[in-house]
């Protein structure tokens, strides 16, 4: 096999493999940025809560449309809204923490889903709302997760600094007369879409592993922020790849193949990144930083 056959020839011969490569470009592109803010903010788990959260909006659509992408995505993207503004509610009028009400929404919410999936679905259909099918992917769920990259990015763009502020020292935010809790509330808005986005190509289950994956493993190469984003942009656009190459050849199913990969190059990054295990037993000159 030469190397044209292994890399390019699927991706020329054969439409869906192009449409997965696109979607997962785009994902890529969103779900990079916004990852690496959630590590900032410790929220990692909070975004697996919110992944799980858009699974009883997108069965509600499911049920009353059938396998409709738009049915599918306003659900999902009204649940994961709405789980997100009550868990932060919880968290301000009740003693209980944010992650702790992200928790108790998000098992609720995904018990919610499955139920509401096998009242009229088969265990394919429930296979596919879970894990997704990005081999399957069309051109209006094309369109939408090109539309939700490009929101996320320009919406990144206007509202960077104080999103980073917020992360570093939101007490700073507030002294110099900006309120965080709106820019906190349209950061999860933002996450909701690019899960809604996630969970067309990989599911609800799987959705979050392009998203907190490669931001995880950028921590590992890069210090600065723009560097982060930049760095775990890559690594999920690499993973997509790699993911789609693999399972095209070894008839393997795309979407873990994606995430595995992707768990590939976090582990390869605690290895050998200049921040990882590797680096650290290696003897350094005296006073070296």
């Amino acid at each position: 096999m030469t190397l044209y056959q292994a890399l390019a020839q699927p991706f020329v011969e054969f439409g869906f493999m192009r449409r997965a490569l696109v979607a997962c470009m785009a994902l890529a592109l969103g779900s990079g940025p916004v990852g690496v803010l959630l590590m900032l903010r410790r929220m990692s788990l909070v975004g697996d809560a919110m992944s799980h959260a858009v699974l009883p909006g997108a069965a509600i659509g499911y049920l009353l449309a059938g396998l409709s992408l738009p049915a599918m995505s306003l659900g999902g993207m009204v649940a994961g809204l709405a789980v997100a503004l009550l868990s932060g509610l919880v968290a301000r009028t009740t003693p209980l923490r944010e992650d702790a009400s992200f928790a108790s929404f998000y098992l609720t919410s995904l018990a919610a889903g499955v139920l509401i999936v096998s009242l009229r679905g088969s265990n394919i259909d429930l296979l596919h709302v879970l894990f997704g099918t990005i081999l399957a992917i069309d051109a209006p769920a094309l369109y939408l997760v090109g539309t939700i990259s490009s929101i996320t990015l320009l919406t990144l763009a206007v509202v960077y600094r104080p999103l980073v502020v917020e992360c570093f020292d939101p007490g700073f935010l507030r002294m110099v007369g900006g309120r965080g809790s709106p820019y906190h509330l349209l950061f999860l808005a933002l996450v909701v879409i690019n899960l809604v986005a996630g969970f067309q190509a990989l599911g609800t289950l799987m959705a979050v592993g392009l998203m907190m994956l490669p931001a995880a493993a950028a921590q590992l190469w890069a210090r600065s922020v723009p560097g982060l984003a930049l760095a775990a942009a890559c690594m999920a656009l690499a993973s997509g790849f790699i993911g789609l190459i693999g399972s095209f050849h070894l008839g393997l199913a795309s979407g873990p193949s994606i995430v595995l990969t992707a768990g590939l190059f976090y582990a390869l990054s605690l290895l050998f990144g200049p921040r990882g295990w590797l680096r650290r037993m290696l003897p350094r000159p005296h006073l070296a930083g």
